[in-house]
């Protein structure tokens, strides 16, 4: 079990941490620019611009309302973002390049940013039949997933559940949960839980668990790899996202059960999540890849962004299904 409902605090505090840095760039909020299904980012302009120009739609789903964006051409790739965040903050060139190749549906999980919640309880199963549902909403029967994070834990019961919606598997940072997960380091659980201090100084100490400390000290300046957050989630949202996470019993008696060719993807400094949890996941799904990035922490898609790309790529067009 993850001992992550302290991050509530400090993902609210990179909310604020970003704001006070940065103002979101034009056209971030209220896009009324048309796209559909198809139709590749060909927008002049940085990948921020792009993306924003692609309207924010919504689809029921089973009780609630379902905040996504569609856009790209190709097979479609389902992403599933990772605790407490939103469709807002997948990195701008890594979508801008996967929907060259692929129609990209990106979507605020259960209760975050855009996307309504009710009374159900939350849990990782009840966010990965929301994702089947939102497949079903906009009628693809079969996609590739790219879970990050929690969105792996999501990815998995994806999987698991709904086998016949899962073309290929991506699991970025995740883990098999349960006992059997290997847990974060005693110290990097104090940086988690430690709530003291600005939302600056509380930001910069996230910053320093996504991200290698060689790695911070050569770009210091967030704003040129980090999307500004434009979206925000209710309290209680996060509580109650970090209560699923907290009661998931994990997959690793079911692993052998993914049938999807799956890539186990970590970065080799991640602090969070620590890489030894792919070799897990990939040693109990058969035929499992294993991909580990020298260098990479828990953001390692926001360091490396285009050999990110071409990791997810090769192992998409090499599985067959």
């Amino acid at each position: 079990m993850r001992s992550i409902l302290p991050l509530v605090t400090i993902i609210l505090a990179l909310f604020l941490f970003f704001a006070g840095c940065t103002s979101p760039g034009p056209g971030s909020t209220n896009n009324t620019a048309l796209s559909s299904p198809g139709n590749h980012l060909n927008a002049t302009g940085s990948p921020q611009q792009w993306i924003d120009q692609v309207p924010v739609r919504t689809a029921r789903v089973d009780d609630i309302e379902v905040a996504y964006k569609d856009f790209g051409q190709g097979e479609p790739l389902i992403l599933i973002n990772g605790y407490g965040a939103t469709m807002d903050l997948w990195p701008p060139g890594l979508l801008s390049n996967l929907s060259s190749k692929k129609r990209v549906v990106i979507f605020d999980n259960r209760g975050m940013g855009r996307t309504t919640a009710s009374e159900k309880p939350f849990s990782i199963e009840l966010f990965a039949d929301d994702t089947a549902g939102l497949m079903d909403a906009l009628n693809i029967s079969r996609a590739d997933v790219l879970g990050w994070s929690m969105g792996a834990d999501v990815a998995q019961e994806l999987a698991l559940r709904h086998p016949a919606k899962v073309s290929r598997l991506i699991l970025y940072a995740g883990t098999c949960g349960g006992n059997e997960s290997i847990p974060a380091a005693p110290a990097v659980l104090e940086q988690l839980t430690n709530t003291s201090g600005s939302a600056r100084e509380q930001g910069e100490r996230l910053f320093g668990l996504l991200f290698p400390a060689d790695w911070l000290r050569d770009h210091p300046d967030s704003r040129t790899y980090f999307p500004v957050p434009t979206e925000s989630s209710p309290p209680e949202s996060y509580i109650r996202q970090s209560g699923a996470m907290g009661v998931w019993n994990g997959t690793y008696s079911r692993l052998p059960d993914i049938r999807s060719p799956t890539l186990a993807l970590n970065g080799a400094e991640d602090v969070i999540c620590v890489p030894a949890n792919a070799f897990i996941i990939g040693g109990r799904i058969p035929g499992a890849w294993v991909i580990q990035v020298p260098g990479g922490g828990h953001g390692m898609m926001y360091q490396y962004p285009e050999q990110f790309e071409r990791i997810v790529t090769f192992f998409l067009d090499a599985s067959t299904v």
